[in-house]
């Protein structure tokens, strides 16, 4: 398939991602050696502000190819996302081809961002939508968590949208893990009992960065 997203274009995408973090903020990133060095790989990335997926791309090991909601691929916005090997995603329906394109990524040996909350909110893994699942026992491909904290605290003097410049935000990898129970099962129940148990992991995984961190929910 000639369309899928450019695994040379993410590599573009997280070098730009390391000069605008790096620059901007001050990352810490805990647990990065957790992620398996070659092979399909799933990111499954807690959701609490707009500098969440661009922070893990420019901080993680391996250029990543994030699933992102189609509102966001605007103007100018739009080439460039696609440009960087982003996937577009219809949230309201069925797509049919973000859902070749992240499983061609995982096919080729790559690694797929999911935001599993579906959209921007708490942060906390508390609901997630049944997409991780999918992708994850459908391509065999391992889990690993990933907790941003700190981007959603005070706002910035400068730009409200963003968090301050130079404050530190820290991004906290988690192990890997299957997602599957091993028999290989597709159907609607199967999928639900694996995001049950993607939810406890992913849960389990954002306490202890928390820990590791020394920051509580209220203090993000």
């Amino acid at each position: 398939m000639t369309d899928l997203p450019s695994a040379r274009g993410a590599e573009v995408g997280r070098r730009i991602g390391v000069g605008l973090m790096y620059g901007l903020w001050r990352p810490r990133v805990l647990g990065a050696w957790r992620v398996p060095a070659s092979g399909p790989v799933i990111l499954a990335v807690n959701h609490s502000h707009n500098i969440d997926g661009p922070m893990v791309m420019g901080v993680a090991p391996r250029p990543t190819h994030f699933l992102i909601k189609k509102e966001a691929f605007i103007g100018p916005l739009d080439p460039f996302l696609l440009g960087i090997g982003q996937v577009k995603v219809d949230r309201d329906t069925t797509d049919r081809t973000a859902i070749t394109h992240a499983l061609g990524v995982l096919a080729g040996g790559g690694v797929l961002g999911i935001f599993p909350e579906g959209t921007r909110g708490e942060g906390d893994f508390a609901s997630l939508r049944a997409g991780l699942a999918y992708f994850a026992v459908r391509s065999g491909a391992p889990i690993v968590p990933v907790a941003v904290l700190g981007s959603s605290g005070k706002p910035g003097r400068l730009i409200k949208a963003l968090p301050p410049l130079r404050s530190r935000v820290d991004v906290v990898f988690g192990e890997p893990f299957e997602a599957g129970d091993g028999s290989g099962r597709r159907t609607r129940k199967a999928l639900d009992e694996a995001t049950g148990r993607i939810q406890k992991q992913l849960a389990a995984h954002l306490e202890n960065a928390r820990r590791l961190t020394g920051r509580q929910a209220t203090l993000e």
